[in-house]
């Protein structure tokens, strides 16, 4: 389980937040901290779960199952905003009707908003 504490102290430290922060944070020790880190004790689930959903990444990660903080098998779909017609309205606006250059900025947009979709 070394991994395990490898990877909860490189997240802390790479948020910038100390041992006594986290502790803070889990509604723990700094002490505890201190130890789950070092591989003194082991982290209750409970408090991997609430490590993991802090620093947005999986427990896969944390386990050292997979090197991506999203874990094996997280899929990340982007969230668009076609569905939005005061986007769709501003991105009309913003473009000249008359030009057939514009025309195809927005389309490209309308597109790239859409997912790769027609717009």
């Amino acid at each position: 389980m070394d991994i395990v504490g490898e990877r909860i102290k490189s997240l802390r430290e790479g948020a910038g937040l100390s041992q006594a922060k986290v502790a803070t944070i889990l509604n723990t020790q700094q002490s505890a901290i201190f130890r789950y880190e070092n591989n003194v004790s082991e982290m209750p689930y409970a408090m991997l779960l609430q490590y993991a959903d802090y620093f947005d990444v999986s427990l896969d990660y944390l386990f050292g199952r997979t090197d991506y903080p999203q874990g094996k098998l997280y899929e990340y779909h982007t969230q668009t905003q076609t569905d939005n017609p005061e986007l769709k309205q501003f991105i009309e606006m913003c473009f000249d009707p008359s030009s057939a250059m514009h025309a195809k900025f927005k389309d490209a947009l309308l597109s790239l908003l859409s997912g790769g979709k027609e717009g």
